[in-house]
């Protein structure tokens, strides 16, 4: 004998739009408590393709049947388990059919499958070779296309998921790959007000950095956005001179002339250090770093920073120009 549960789950594919109404409702209700969750897991196999297919329909079942499944993909074997269902490309499918109503609640179950590895595999379509990178490339387009104020930010989360595939290493030679650009794309979204949209770039530029020792040619070939990003939010409040910034690119250079308002976020001035000690770890990026008085910006930033872990990231990258430069000094003495 079924269930009430069980029974419940039935009513998802119910023919009757009323009673379908009910069910998801009351199917969404269940997934914003523990003992809930727990209860419909045991259903899993049943539950996930009955939300899933109520996706696709008008926002008053769509919404709430979403709104269920990013609680469900909140417990890892769950959101495991819509990978397996090719949850993933259920998504990407309904997020780009035109009048999508649950954009910001499809890019959140995106977000959540997206901290498993199989999610992250299942997005960069790792396994079809001609497909590879074809999702990311829209979510980054649509990430970096000016968002409609009347109706939010609906793409805003895709901060998160890069951030997440940008974790491993076939999603950062995505990312980096001077073909398709994205990494500059995503770059210049560093410039918004929105403060997720600014972690979320802040970090997978940091992520990025991993790949400095095989791809600092790729990183440098962005460098006109890149130092800004990294170096603006670790420069401290002082107004350079002409002669400062003469040799620094132009963004970066205009940017440190003028007031400006500091990036309060101590995670995105700890990120933006990270990247930067990455970057000098190689002896280009160093070069690189010296052209654009990388570390004068860096001494006067520290001089402004109060933040005990901040500071603890400018020294970590100080030690090192140091060390180098003492390294280089030594060496040109000796010949």
């Amino acid at each position: 004998m079924a269930t009430e549960l069980e029974e419940l789950l039935d009513f998802l594919s119910s023919p009757s739009p009323p009673i379908k109404k009910a069910a998801v409702s009351i199917v969404r209700d269940y997934t914003g408590s523990e003992d809930g969750l727990r209860s419909l897991g045991k259903y899993s196999s049943t539950a996930v393709p009955s939300l899933s297919n109520l996706l696709a329909e008008k926002k008053e079942v769509s919404e709430p049947a979403a709104e269920a499944l990013v609680n469900l993909s909140q417990n890892r074997d769950l959101a495991g388990k819509m990978v397996e269902m090719g949850m993933i490309k259920t998504i990407m499918d309904i997020l780009y059919k035109q009048d999508c109503d649950i954009t910001h609640l499809l890019v959140m179950l995106l977000v959540n499958l997206t901290q498993l590895d199989v999610g992250i595999e299942s997005l960069l379509q790792n396994g079809d070779e001609k497909m590879r990178g074809l999702y990311i490339m829209k979510l980054v387009r649509s990430f970096c296309a000016s968002s409609n104020e009347r109706k939010g930010d609906p793409f805003e989360h895709v901060a998160s998921i890069l951030v997440n595939i940008s974790q491993k290493e076939a999603g950062r030679k995505l990312l980096l790959d001077p073909k398709r650009g994205l990494l500059k794309q995503i770059i210049r979204q560093f410039d918004s007000p929105s403060a997720l949209r600014k972690r979320g770039v802040s970090g997978t530029i940091r992520n990025c950095c991993f790949e400095a020792e095989d791809q600092l040619q790729n990183l440098l070939l962005i460098s006109e956005f890149l130092w800004p990003a990294l170096l603006l939010p670790v420069a401290g409040n002082k107004i350079y001179s002409e002669q400062d910034t003469s040799k620094m690119p132009l963004e970066l250079g205009s940017a440190l002339s003028i007031e400006r308002e500091t990036v309060s976020d101590p995670a995105i001035r700890i990120q933006a250090l990270d990247a930067i000690y990455l970057l000098v770890l190689q002896e280009a990026g160093r070069r690189a770093f010296w052209s654009v008085n990388g570390p004068q910006i860096l001494q006067v930033g520290y001089e402004d920073e109060e933040n005990p872990q901040v500071m603890e990231a400018y020294e970590r990258v100080g030690s090192l120009l140091i060390q180098e430069g003492g390294a280089s000094e030594a060496s040109t003495q000796e010949s």
